[in-house]
C-alpha cells in the first residue's frame, strides 16, 4: 500500500515546501496538491519539486473545461516540473465529460511524457479512465464503493486491452476539537457540486460517511491512503480506515 501526503495548493509557500521535504522523509511515495478555482497548483506543486529528489509529485487534479491541454502543458514546462516525477491529474464536470477527458489526455499524451491520472466518479468515466489512463484518482467515497469502482476501471482497461491503472484516493482526515464542524464544511460544500450529488446518491451515504476524524489534534490538510504524526488511538483508527479503502483497490 503506497501513502501520499496532499496539502490545499493555497496553502503559504513554506508550508508546501516544509510539507513536502517532511513526506520525502518521511518515507511517503507521493506528494499531491490540488488546483482550486484561480490558484495554480502547478505553481504550487513546483515549490515542493525544488524541495525534494525522489517522492512522485501529483495535482489532483486540473478540470479540463476551465484550463485545456495548451495551457497546462505551458504550465508544466514553465514550472520546470520533473516529468519522471509527475503524476499530471485531470478531470471534468458534465456536459460533454467523457469527450472532454478523453480528448485532453490524448493531447496532453502528445505532448508530455508523464503519467495521466484521471478523476473518475461514476462508472462511465471509471471505464474510460481504464481505457486511457496511467492512473485514476477516486474521492469521497466508502471502501465499498471503491471496490465497485475498482471493478468499473479494470472492465474499461481489459476491453481496450490495457494493463491494469495504479489507483488513488483520498482519504480525508480531520483532527482536532472541531474536526467535526470541518468535515461537515466540508461535506456541504461538495453536496452543492452535480457530479459529486449524482455521486453521494449513487452510493446511498452522506458526504461525511466517508471521512475519517479524530477530536483531539488539529492539523490542516488531507490526506491519501495514510496520515501519519497523530497520536497512537487516532493513528489506529485513520490506518483502519485507509487499510479498508487500500484493500478494496488491490
Amino acid at each position: 500500500m503506497g501513502r501520499g501526503f496532499a496539502l490545499f495548493a493555497g496553502a503559504a509557500p513554506e508550508i508546501i515546501r516544509a510539507s513536502a521535504r517532511e513526506a520525502e522523509g518521511l518515507g511517503y511515495s507521493s506528494f499531491w496538491v490540488n488546483h482550486p478555482g484561480a490558484t495554480d497548483g502547478l505553481a504550487a506543486l513546483a515549490l515542493a519539486a525544488k524541495e525534494t529528489r525522489h517522492i512522485e509529485l501529483g495535482i489532483g487534479v486540473i478540470p479540463l473545461h476551465t484550463r485545456g491541454p495548451d495551457s497546462i502543458v505551458q504550465g508544466v514546462r514553465a514550472n520546470a516540473l520533473p516529468l519522471g516525477r509527475l503524476l499530471l491529474g485531470v478531470g471534468s464536470p458534465n456536459p460533454g465529460a467523457l469527450r472532454r477527458v478523453r480528448d485532453g489526455v490524448a493531447a496532453l499524451r502528445s505532448e508530455l511524457p508523464v503519467r495521466l491520472v484521471v478523476a473518475a466518479l461514476g462508472p462511465q468515466m471509471c471505464r474510460l479512465a481504464g481505457e486511457v489512463a496511467d492512473a485514476v484518482l477516486f474521492n469521497w467515497l466508502t471502501p465499498e464503493h471503491a471496490r465497485r469502482s475498482a471493478e468499473w476501471v479494470r472492465v474499461g482497461a481489459t476491453a481496450a486491452g490495457r494493463h491494469m491503472p495504479k489507483l488513488f484516493a483520498y482519504v480525508r482526515v480531520a483532527l482536532g476539537a472541531a474536526a467535526c464542524d470541518r468535515l461537515l464544511e466540508e461535506a456541504a460544500r461538495y453536496a452543492t457540486i452535480p457530479a459529486y450529488a449524482a455521486h453521494f446518491a449513487r452510493m446511498g451515504v452522506k458526504p461525511v460517511e466517508t471521512r475519517d476524524r479524530s477530536p483531539r489534534h488539529h492539523r490542516n490538510g488531507h490526506r491519501r491512503r495514510e496520515r501519519g504524526a497523530s497520536p497512537s488511538g487516532e493513528a489506529a483508527q485513520v490506518r483502519g480506515r485507509a487499510a479498508l479503502t487500500a484493500r478494496a483497490l488491490s
